[in-house]
């Protein structure tokens, strides 16, 4: 690839992966509004106008990325977003929370698509620690919606109407989609094409569960994700009932996505020059710390100045940075001829794994903010475990470092 292509491609996988984020993020603060048009009887419902757009997302990458391995990338993205059309529709005529619900799901089913395919674009294209690299800087510039998206949900919320949010999605998704079809060419090698049918299902699954460190860092993607999930799906609950900053929600969150997005970047830089593995050995270890560290100073329940628990979310946050990529690019290193259902399962797995522990998680949040630091650590210690299990000698991770 020419440098000016390279960039083109890396910007336009991002954009493929925004149009996700946009869905999630930008109705955020829209929650409240939603939950009382759809008479949501309880508040602590409308949390699941987000996870359920990730079971989706779970579930449409394992019907999504096998079939691209034999019919190739570009016709995968276009199906799914012909279903993201059809979903954002219904969600935008929903009359009943059930219905909102389902379109939301199906939002994430069709998703799941261009979600799938920029990764496994990436891994057609590139291997190894410069995989990484591409993936890092492709996540940093998808977290640039997240920082953007509340406020601009906010904006089309008050000036507007809700439901222009989801109309809002739909035509950036239309622009990025026929972007991708002028100027994408098909990342699939015709010698890593495989002849469909229903047991390419069953076979790669069997690959794939018989590559041990993909399943490993899969697992791992699972619970560092269902970790921030519990924020993505509570944070409106947090910073505008606990703190009583609905006008500002939207800056902080944008502010704390920032902080994601520095790490991505950084992680970009250092990843080819001290590697993955151990980079994710030390964020692990100081993702446990800081959870410790919250703990330690209010396990009395008693929630922090707004000051404090912002720092402390940059904080977890950061180390985060550097986990997503780096975990994701170390499950598909060893998977480049099933990247499509490699893909596809390393994002199931860890999305499916991911709601119910935001659910359950999530839960226990109604006045306080430890328990979300609580679920951090459980995740961050099992997680550790499992770093560890995938080591014949702990002691030689420890010298690395």
């Amino acid at each position: 690839m020419q440098k000016r292509s390279q960039l083109e491609f890396v910007v336009l996988m991002a954009a493929l992966m925004s149009i996700v984020a946009l869905s999630i993020d930008a109705v955020l603060p829209a929650l409240p509004i939603i939950g009382d048009y759809l008479n949501v009887s309880n508040p602590l419902d409308n949390p699941k106008l987000i996870t359920t757009i990730f079971l989706g997302l779970g579930f449409g990458q394992l019907l999504f990325g096998p079939l691209s391995d034999s019919f190739g990338r570009k016709p995968i993205v276009y199906a799914g977003f012909i279903l993201f059309i059809i979903a954002s529709i219904i969600c935008i005529t929903a009359k009943s929370f059930e219905m909102m619900l389902f379109g939301r799901v199906l939002q994430g089913i069709g998703l799941a698509a261009p979600r799938t395919m920029s990764i496994a674009m990436i891994r057609d294209s590139y291997e190894g620690d410069y995989m990484a690299k591409i993936i890092s800087i492709v996540v940093m510039v998808f977290i640039l919606i997240p920082v953007i998206a509340p406020t601009l949900g906010q904006f089309l919320m008050n000036h507007y109407h809700w439901k222009f949010i989801f109309t809002f999605t739909l035509a950036f998704g239309i622009l990025v989609i026929l972007w991708f079809w002028l100027r994408q060419p098909e990342t699939l090698n015709d010698k890593y094409r495989i002849p469909y049918r229903l047991s390419i299902f069953k076979t790669g699954t069997i690959q794939f569960f018989k590559i041990k460190s993909a399943v490993i860092y899969t697992l791992l993607s699972g619970f560092i994700t269902g970790s921030f999930m519990v924020y993505l799906s509570t944070s409106q609950q947090i910073f505008e009932k606990q703190y009583d900053l609905a006008e500002e929600f939207p800056l902080i969150f944008a502010s704390l996505a920032i902080s994601v997005g520095l790490a991505t970047f950084m992680n970009s830089q250092l990843v080819v020059k001290y590697g993955m593995k151990r980079i994710v050995h030390i964020s692990m270890i100081s993702f446990i710390l800081i959870s410790l560290v919250f703990i330690a100073l209010y396990h009395s329940g008693n929630n922090p100045s707004i000051e404090i628990l912002i720092t402390f979310f940059a904080l977890q946050f950061f180390t985060i940075g550097f986990l997503f990529g780096n975990l994701r690019a170390l499950a598909m290193q060893p998977m480049g001829h099933i990247a499509g259902i490699g893909s596809a399962l390393n994002g199931f797995i860890s999305t499916v794994m991911a709601v119910p522990i935001a659910n359950y998680i999530g839960s226990f949040i109604t006045d306080s903010v430890t328990p979300l630091f609580v679920g951090f650590l459980i995740c961050g210690l099992i997680s550790i475990i499992l770093f560890y299990s995938n080591s014949n000698r702990i002691s030689k991770l420890f010298k690395k470092v």
